[in-house]
């Protein structure tokens, strides 16, 4: 059999991608490489207003069409209508991007238990709806391919130094949610590769949104070997590389984009 074209590995054509927190800064890239590649993409979002908005603006590509649902991810029941509202519009799932996100803000200093369990609660989200796609699939006959946002902060601790007197301590319970995201990447990919679907995750290093401090900007750039923070665009390929068949033999795996940072 001879070796596939790496453009042919790379191509989403044909494929259906349900992409959560898909108008956030790092998910609305992300969406767009997707569509890029030619797949067809669900945005979903806690407000279907703005999942519409970022599917009517996503590039398609062929065949492709773009579909958005309503979703909340830390709500069971809304995980359950959105994944089967999903599948009434684009008929089918292939990939699923785990990104959305329910953040604190809250430091060790002050963080509440309800505040940390709370925050914890983005992991069953995604352990849900991944469970959904594994079953989707399966039933199917098909393969499938799960993505984990994780972070670098699920691998490595934060600087305090960097943080100090500009804004609150990165919190203790996302590096907690991170890291779990990541081991729960490895534990749902040797349970599942028998069943052909594959689980990644991709963690990303300092992509701050313009609304951070420049002063913390400033701060992080001086942690990292590259000197800067990333761009959104900078994940694009990643994504689009855990998702496609470019990946086949991959699975249980967290791929960190950072600028070098975990590599100090």
């Amino acid at each position: 059999m001879p070796d596939r074209d790496v453009r042919d590995l790379l191509n989403l054509r044909g494929q259906v991608a349900l992409i959560t927190g898909a108008t956030g800064h790092l998910g609305s890239s992300m969406a767009h490489a997707l569509a890029e590649a030619g797949a067809s993409v669900i945005a979903s979002s806690r407000r279907l207003a703005d999942a519409n908005l970022v599917a009517q603006q996503l590039p398609r590509i062929g065949e492709a069409s773009h579909h958005a649902i309503e979703m909340d991810h830390m709500d069971e029941q809304s995980i359950e209508r959105g994944f089967g509202a999903a599948i009434s519009a684009a008929g089918r799932i292939d990939v699923l991007v785990n990104n959305g996100h329910d953040p604190t803000a809250a430091d060790w200093r002050s963080v509440t238990g309800e505040q940390f369990s709370r925050q914890l609660a983005n992991a069953t989200g995604y352990f849900l709806l991944a469970r959904l796609l594994h079953d989707h699939v399966v039933a199917r006959g098909a393969p499938g391919s799960i993505v984990l946002i994780g972070s670098m902060y699920g691998v490595v601790g934060s600087y305090p130094d960097a943080y100090d007197g500009v804004a609150p301590a990165s919190p203790v319970a996302y590096h907690t949610l991170k890291g779990g995201l990541i081991q729960m990447t490895r534990h749902l990919a040797v349970y599942w590769a028998k069943d052909r679907v594959r689980v990644n995750s991709l963690s990303p290093g300092p992509f701050p949104p313009d609304r951070i401090a420049p002063e913390l900007v400033e701060r992080l750039s001086s942690k990292s070997p590259m000197g800067r923070m990333g761009r959104p665009e900078e994940l694009k390929g990643a994504v689009v590389f855990l998702a496609s068949p470019a990946s086949s033999y991959m699975t249980g795996q967290n791929l960190i984009i950072d600028g070098g940072w975990t590599a100090w």
